[in-house]
């Protein structure tokens, strides 16, 4: 209505300044067009006509009397528009208030104060769930919601009943035991008496999950050993077309065989990415600070190298700290030299005076907030006859066994050389070891802690093997490429894969983790300083272990906590990445001992294996993986000097091998689009993660050749 009047007192005015004679015919025209003679209209063409020529006033004149006609009057009017526009101002003012409370109000507590299960579940008998992090208690009440939605019981009888189920479990057992927390029946093994309490009806896909769960072992190795063999048995019948038997035969069976395998394996792990789905561990709520008895401190193993490096480690650990600011939270490096022919080298003084220089600073530049921040522990080189060398006992493994040894009141005179207020230390219960290049994000160390300390997470051991039987010693985060290292060279580019923060993925998929519950540990994460001990004092030889964060998170059992990601720097050039290749699989090879009934122990002497077919398996999983360049390089050769009519089968499944993997990969990455991303930003970035599996592809091919001899090399 106003746009109207507005339009036509344009045409009285454009007609008073050209012809003023001819207004009366505009009004006419007026009069004709059945106007709306609305508040707004009447107020908006006042308005604006008292903003004109005098001469105007004619056809005010005439909407008087027409309002006249009507019984109303100019000025009722636009009183009217006045009040009405007022309301309207005062409505949107207290809708865009209202907005604004509403954004700031923390809906997470709202809901939660309303929830009537929510009540019932704080009842719980070991007074854990109301300090967990709001995931965690979400994922119990999803929980009730689930076993609600597939019985006949509402979700408040379904909560009483599970506080019913602990409290009975609590009278049995100690407080402390993980059945005297609400969630062992929740979302632990105790979900089957629940069901059982409220007569669930299991869904089909609920029926398949807890098959495999109950199963893993059989699904997965029996998986990858039917697929294997399956492969095989059609090798062998299509074989025969080519005319190839007697030791030819034998020869090429065997070597697909072990191809296979690898076919095998990404087949299965593809397949229980679909069937199972990531579960994140339960966490304790330390978003305001670590929980008192929950002291830890952050550790770096590493070696004195060069000035440089030293300068590099002290501004790392200083990093570490202003990320991860906590009353509870230490730093320390755990330090060696380099391995030498003598005991001492030339520069070894000029190192050791920089790093305690170092460390003295921080101290001394952070005391205002406390004086127990930074520690350094540093060890003398000690003679090593097998090695030929002096250097740090056991490196790596030996400077954790000394410092936990330490943290427990044991000797001391390991370390020559120690610095920091250690009153605190023996009040330490977890350790996050972090390499040299890992870098350690904001508030990462409050997460793993609060992970760490979660009831259900907890170590509990077999007494007879002397093993972690359930709960977790280790707790092993995502390790992502570091953004500055990630555009290094287009080696890293290829390789790395997608780098940087995901906003959108929480729960990553990861086939051990899923399948078994039980993850891998790859040198970076968390402990218990007390179960750690326990489970791996004096299990190893000295000198014969190279690869131990296997063997320790088989003995120890490690998680892999998905949400929680550290970050590190990814080798820059190809052969950087065969050096680090050909270590692991030398250490691999060097535990090949633990797949035996007895294996070595202490004092060379032999004792009963405690490892879990698992952990076996995944001993043996390395060796193969480790054979696998060795085998398809024997598949090529063989075909082509063995075979005069092959006709590039060999070649094509060498390459069909070596794709699938990647292939695989990729699709489930297209198929998992996050929900809060949309569809045109994840097929972008699937396409370009695309072209990468692609190019690694064929650069996977035409390094193959030097991959077999670093293998066979290392093997060796």
């Amino acid at each position: 209505d106003r746009d109207l009047a507005d339009r036509w007192v344009e045409r009285l005015r454009d007609m008073a300044e050209k012809r003023p004679s001819h207004l009366v015919v505009v009004v006419a025209d007026m009069a004709q067009a059945s106007l709306p003679i609305s508040c707004s209209f009447v107020a908006e063409f006042c308005q604006r006509l008292s903003l004109q020529s005098p001469v105007l006033h004619f056809a005010r004149s005439w909407l008087e009397q027409r309002l006249v006609e009507q019984g109303l009057s100019i000025e009722q009017l636009v009183h009217q528009e006045s009040q009405h526009q007022a309301a309207d101002q005062v409505s949107v003012s207290h809708s865009i208030a209202s907005l604004r409370q509403l954004s700031a109000s923390d809906w997470k507590e709202f809901v939660e104060g309303l929830s009537e299960v929510e009540g019932i579940l704080r009842r719980d008998p070991a007074g854990v769930y109301r300090d967990m992090d709001f995931a965690t208690r979400d994922r119990y009440r999803h929980s009730v919601e689930f076993f609600a939605r597939h019985s006949s019981v509402p979700e408040a009888e379904v909560a009483q009943r599970a506080i019913q189920l602990t409290e009975a479990g609590t009278a049995r057992t100690a407080p402390s035991d993980r059945t005297a927390h609400v969630g062992y029946f929740l979302i632990d093994k105790g979900q089957t008496l629940l069901g059982r309490a409220v007569d669930v009806r299991w869904p089909w896909r609920s029926i398949l999950d807890r098959t495999l769960h109950r199963f893993p072992l059989a699904f997965y190795v029996g998986g990858i050993a039917g697929l294997t063999l399956l492969a095989t048995y059609g090798f062998l019948q299509e074989s025969r077309l080519f005319d190839v038997s007697g030791w030819r035969l034998v020869f090429f069976t065997a070597v697909f065989f072990w191809c296979a395998s690898q076919l095998s394996v990404a087949l299965i792990n593809w397949l229980s990415t679909l069937l199972v789905k990531p579960r994140l561990l339960p966490r304790l709520d330390c978003s305001s600070g670590i929980r008192p008895g929950c002291r830890t401190v952050v550790v770096v193993p590493t070696l004195l190298t060069s000035a440089e490096g030293v300068s590099r480690l002290i501004e790392a650990l200083e990093i570490h700290y202003l990320a991860n600011r906590d009353p509870l939270l230490h730093f320390a490096l755990l330090t060696d030299f380099q391995d030498a022919k003598t005991e001492h080298t030339a520069g070894d003084r000029a190192l050791l005076e920089q790093v305690r220089s170092g460390i003295r600073q921080l101290s001394d530049k952070y005391l205002s907030d406390r004086n127990d921040l930074f520690f350094l522990f540093h060890r003398p080189r000690r003679g090593n006859a097998g090695e030929g060398l002096w250097m740090g006992y056991e490196r790596k493994r030996g400077k954790l066994t000394e410092f936990n040894a330490v943290l427990r009141g044991g000797d001391r005179n390991r370390f020559s050389e120690i610095l920091g207020d250690t009153r605190v230390l023996p009040d330490v219960q977890y350790v996050i070891t972090l390499d040299t290049d890992t870098h350690l994000p904001r508030d990462a160390a409050r997460q793993l802690v609060g992970t760490m300390a979660h009831p259900l997470n907890r170590p509990q051991f077999d007494p007879v093997h002397g093993v972690v039987a359930e709960g977790y010693s280790i707790l092993q985060p995502r390790v992502g490429v570091s953004l500055p290292s990630a555009r290094r060279s287009w080696f890293v580019r290829l390789f790395s894969g997608d780098v940087g923060i995901d906003p959108y993925t929480r729960e990553v998929s990861d086939v051990y983790q899923d399948l078994f519950s039980e993850g891998s540990f790859i040198g970076k994460g968390i402990y218990d300083v007390d179960a750690f001990h326990r489970a791996l004092h004096r299990r190893f030889p000295d000198n014969t272990v190279l690869s131990h964060d296997l063997l320790e998170a088989c003995h120890a059992r490690s998680a892999l906590v998905s949400d929680v990601e550290f970050y590190e720097e990814y080798p820059s050039r190809y052969n950087v990445d065969m050096d680090r290749r050909h270590r692991w699989i030398r250490g691999d090879w060097q535990i090949t001992q633990w797949l035996l009934p007895r294996v070595p122990g202490p004092d060379a002497q032999r004792v009963s294996n405690p490892l879990s077919p698992l952990s076996r398996w995944k001993i043996f999983d390395n060796l193969r993986r480790s054979l696998v360049p060795v085998a398809l390089m024997l598949l090529l050769l063989g075909e082509w000097l063995l075979v005069s009519q092959g006709g590039g089968v060999g070649s094509l499944l060498v390459f069909f091998i070596v794709a699938v993997p990647g292939i695989l990969a990729w699709s489930v990455g297209l198929l998992d689009k996050p929900s809060g991303l949309p569809w045109s930003l994840h097929l972008r970035s699937t396409a370009g993660s695309g072209a990468r599996q692609l190019c690694s592809i064929l650069l996977t091919l035409t390094f193959l050749p030097y991959d077999a001899f670093i293998s066979l090399d290392a093997v060796g």
